[in-house]
């Protein structure tokens, strides 16, 4: 897609320590997110972040082949989960850095439980707050989080989610249903 690609910092770790929740988000303990993602999962904290242009389109990201969930897939701008110690904005920022080296300014949507198996391989089981921003670019994508970028028009992504919904990250698809009906 032609945005550079000059951050190749490793920035997930599968000892990273993620915070279990109960339902209404009360803090439960802590867990290395390789465990909150075997079997069925363990709930924990999870947010989705979906930055705009001054267009009104969609920055989609197409997951790294190397992600052990979801890999190849598309999904929303970036996603990931506060560590042990931070707040959902901390750990937002931090990932807006990591993922795509930009700043944004974030407005919290909505936050909501799902859950979803991942062939036999693990699962996600999480309570996610999702996040809005807008960022123009440029973008330096990080590699080993992301293959490449998209900006999409919101009716051109329903029309490719209603045609193709087997390439898009479940949570996503749940996430762009519920934040369609809330904007605009």
């Amino acid at each position: 897609m032609g945005m550079p690609m000059n951050n190749h910092r490793q920035v997930s770790f599968d000892h990273e320590l993620l915070i279990l929740v109960d339902k209404n988000d009360n803090e439960l303990g802590f867990m290395p997110k390789a465990g909150c993602h075997r079997g069925d999962g363990i709930l924990h904290r999870a947010f989705s972040i979906f930055i705009f242009n001054f267009a009104g389109e969609l920055l989609l990201q197409r997951r790294s082949d190397e992600k052990p969930l979801w890999g190849g897939y598309w999904s929303n701008s970036v996603c990931s989960h506060p560590r042990k110690g931070e707040s959902y904005e901390v750990a937002a920022a931090r990932r807006l850095q990591d993922e795509l080296g930009v700043s944004a300014e974030l407005e919290f949507r909505f936050r909501f439980q799902y859950q979803a198996k991942f062939r036999d391989i693990g699962a996600e089981n999480e309570l996610c707050s999702v996040f809005t921003g807008t960022h123009n670019g440029p973008f330096h994508i990080n590699p080993t989080e992301i293959s490449e970028i998209s900006f999409v028009l919101p009716e051109k992504l329903d029309e490719e989610i209603a045609r193709s919904p087997e390439k898009f990250t479940p949570w996503f698809k749940l996430e762009w249903g519920r934040l369609r009906k809330i904007q605009v």
